[in-house]
């Protein structure tokens, strides 16, 4: 008779369900990982522009989004490349395309309402965002749309018509920035009033807090005084009020918006959202929905890349600040850039220079440009001293940002000029009488002493003239290391921002 077998067969099965049972757990729980990672990503980002999406949903994600060509012209005349950093432009527009009446002209063109110049640096320690603000007076070059329609540039003008205006796309709004701060703009995200109903919606509201009871007829905001968690149209509505906090214009309205976007940080990055996979989608859905963006990001993958990036900065070290600013002598209803202190911020955001304290990065070694002779440059009030900059490397865009080092450096009456026949070495050339102004502009340049020289054919009310040779090229200069005194800054961790 045969003996009976052992029956391994069961035992076995067994096993190897069980293996398969924790392999497949093990799985889940990676992919589980990888979206919630991908999606903690995508979350700063999220919140100051509307960008995010899950692997297991990427084709529906990748529809969703909407992308521009933008045509920034010559290569040349933009701002030098910011390496590892990035500088990513944030549009919020004023369309009421599709939201009625209640918000005014829903037929308007939407214009370039709310900006935001978002810096993460090199290192990934920190990160500023610049917002400016519509109503500051600037030069508007000419562009190009993303069909190819050339469009004429203005030399004064809202900076909020660089969109929106005359058919002007994002990418001219992307060119005035780049004209403005000297810094170079790597991508654009755009979105309008809906996305900030539907963000806010998605996360499940975002606190907010007044400082004082608020009843804003003109944007329907009324609040009481003290915390409040605020989605849908109660959000849009906070992020638009301005006639009942503060001095009533949009310089009021801007720290509400910092606040607001700093909130949907912290709620975006907490555990309540990133262990949610109902949130997760809401938010992702609404925010790619949301969503204009160049062609350089225009997928999903291409986001989370970007997206990945940002989220290594820590909420505490997220500075946001807003462009120093005055009121325009010639409209008390505008703004111009208050100098030399805007020209101190940009320079220091491209210069990778942090406004966070906690956590500066170490500044990038580099060789030190020749130091002028201080015993021999006497005091001077810089910020009456006319100073024309002409362009004598060879390569074109090198007066704009020389200009702007200028005014950082207090020398608020420097302008650009012709471009100069080719020169060796930087000079400057003054008229009689100026030899103190001219040897504290070398000094602030760091240029040699003998770079000074007297201009016999200039009249004594003539400006200083600097004629930058191919000298300029090989010693850049040196960031400031220092914000401007009583720089407006709102920290993203910061839970006790009140709008007042």
């Amino acid at each position: 008779m045969q003996q009976d077998q052992p029956n391994t067969g069961e035992y076995n099965g067994g096993g190897r369900r069980d293996s398969r049972r924790r392999a497949a757990a093990v799985a889940k729980r990676n992919r589980r990982r990888r979206v919630l990672k991908w999606t903690a990503g995508t979350g700063a980002l999220v919140m100051v522009a509307g960008c995010g999406g899950a692997y297991y949903l990427y084709q529906h994600f990748n529809d969703n989004l909407t992308s521009v060509k933008v045509q920034l012209g010559d290569e040349a005349e933009r701002p030098k490349a910011a390496g590892d950093a990035l500088n990513v432009l944030v549009i919020g527009t004023d369309s009421r395309a599709g939201l009625g009446r209640e918000y005014g002209d829903e037929g308007s063109t939407g214009h370039a309402d709310t900006t935001l110049l978002f810096h993460i640096a090199k290192d990934r320690s920190n990160a500023t965002v610049i917002s400016i603000p519509r109503d500051l007076m600037v030069p508007i070059p000419e562009c190009r749309t993303d069909k190819g329609t050339k469009i004429p540039g203005s030399a004064r003008d809202m900076f909020n018509t660089s969109l929106g205006q005359a058919g002007r796309d994002a990418g001219c709004t992307w060119k005035t920035v780049e004209k403005m701060t000297g810094i170079r703009v790597d991508h654009f995200v755009q979105v309008d009033f809906e996305a900030v109903k539907t963000l806010s919606t998605a996360v499940g509201g975002v606190e907010v807090c007044a400082g004082k009871d608020i009843d804003d007829k003109d944007s329907h905001l009324k609040m009481s005084k003290g915390r409040h968690v605020v989605q849908g149209e109660e959000a849009l509505a906070f992020v638009r009020t301005r006639h009942a906090v503060g001095f009533g214009g949009d310089l009021t309205r801007i720290p509400l918006q910092q606040q607001f976007i700093s909130s949907m940080i912290r709620k975006i990055k907490s555990d309540d959202t990133l262990t949610s996979p109902s949130k997760l989608y809401r938010l992702a859905d609404a925010a790619t929905k949301a969503l204009t963006v160049d062609s350089g990001i225009g997928s999903v993958d291409k986001l989370k890349d970007l997206a990945l990036d940002i989220s290594k900065v820590d909420t505490k070290n997220i500075t946001f600040t807003t462009v120093p600013v005055l009121d325009d002598p010639k409209d008390q209803d505008r703004l111009i850039l208050k100098q030399p202190d805007a020209g101190q911020v940009f320079s220091m955001v491209a210069g990778d220079r942090s406004l966070t304290e906690t956590a500066a990065p170490a500044p990038e070694t580099t060789t030190p440009a020749p130091a002028a002779p201080s015993a021999t440059t006497p005091a001077v009030d810089t910020k009456d001293v006319p100073v024309t900059v002409r362009n004598g490397s060879g390569t074109r865009g090198q007066s704009g940002p020389t200009v702007d080092r200028l005014k950082a450096k207090g020398f608020a009456r420097a302008t650009v000029g012709s471009d100069a026949p080719p020169a060796a070495s930087t000079t400057v050339s003054h008229p009689a009488g100026q030899e103190a102004e001219a040897a504290a502009l070398a000094a602030a340049l760091g240029l040699p002493a003998d770079a000074v020289r007297p201009n016999p054919k200039a009249g004594p009310k003539d400006p200083l003239l600097l004629v930058l040779g191919k000298d300029v090229l090989a010693a850049p200069s040196q960031p400031p290391t220092g914000a401007p005194k009583d720089l407006q800054r709102v920290q993203a961790d910061d839970v006790d921002v009140c709008a007042k």
